[in-house]
């Protein structure tokens, strides 16, 4: 089984090199575009479930939708929701006789999935933020939404970045079943492979290969990121201290 294997793994990579970067390009697409959709929604979720209702009877409507949107998709698994999509709600539509319509649709589910996700991550950091934040943009004359979106949320931002990374790459090692809805991802890719010339270990060590190799960039890429923004905090905390000392005259 192990014999001439490293032989045998360049070989599919240079036999069916452009099929796995084909497949690789939609898996990428996929990721990126559900998590960037998921960003939008789940911080307009966010904002919604923590700002104040009071007797506002439609944010109390929407915010409902909201809990029940958010314990739909994370009570359910992305394959079901993905042949849902596909077989029921979008049966009918011309989205499901192309390539493009299949990927749409793939990136469309995710989104949606990811966005359940990540609301409660944003929510969450928007909680952990001091109170006092809020007051303070209120008392110099900041509406709630500006003070929300100005002062709160970047501060929110820096908490979330840890959690936001773990996510991106779950999302990415979900988008392996987008197959079922013939969506052409690398892990589809693969299996056309394996059907053509059996070397099923070969084949699938690729696979993991692949997806290791950007799990690992994503994942320095995100340590890079971390950094940064632990620098720029303790940049900002230095410059406040000497201006402080400075006025005491110190």
């Amino acid at each position: 089984m192990w014999d001439n294997f490293f032989e045998k793994f360049w070989s599919v990579l240079t036999k069916f090199h452009m099929q796995l970067l084909s497949g690789l390009g939609n898996t990428l697409i996929i990721a990126f575009s559900a998590f960037a959709i998921g960003i939008v929604l789940g911080t307009v979720i966010a904002i919604i479930k923590v700002k104040p209702k009071y007797n506002n009877w439609f944010l109390k409507i929407v915010d409902k939708l909201c809990d029940v949107y958010v314990t739909v998709v994370r009570g359910t698994p992305i394959v079901v929701q993905l042949l849902l999509m596909y077989f029921g709600l979008l049966a009918q539509s011309a989205l499901t006789r192309s390539n493009e319509g299949t990927l749409f649709i793939a990136i469309l589910v995710f989104g949606l999935n990811s966005a359940a996700y990540q609301s409660e991550f944003i929510r969450a950091a928007i909680m952990s933020i001091d109170k006092g934040q809020m007051k303070a943009g209120r008392a110099l004359g900041l509406s709630y939404n500006t003070t929300m979106l100005r002062v709160v949320i970047p501060q929110a931002a820096k908490n979330v970045v840890p959690t936001m990374g773990n996510e991106i790459i779950t999302l990415l090692k979900d988008t392996s079943v987008a197959g079922y809805i013939t969506v052409i991802d690398v892990t589809l890719a693969v299996q056309r492979i394996v059907a053509r010339n059996y070397m099923t270990l070969v084949d699938y060590m690729i696979l993991a290969v692949i997806y290791l190799i950007i799990v690992l960039i994503l994942t320095l890429i995100l340590k890079f990121i971390e950094k940064k923004l632990l620098s720029r905090d303790k940049d900002g905390k230095s410059v406040m201290r000497r201006k402080l000392l400075k006025r005491e005259g110190k």
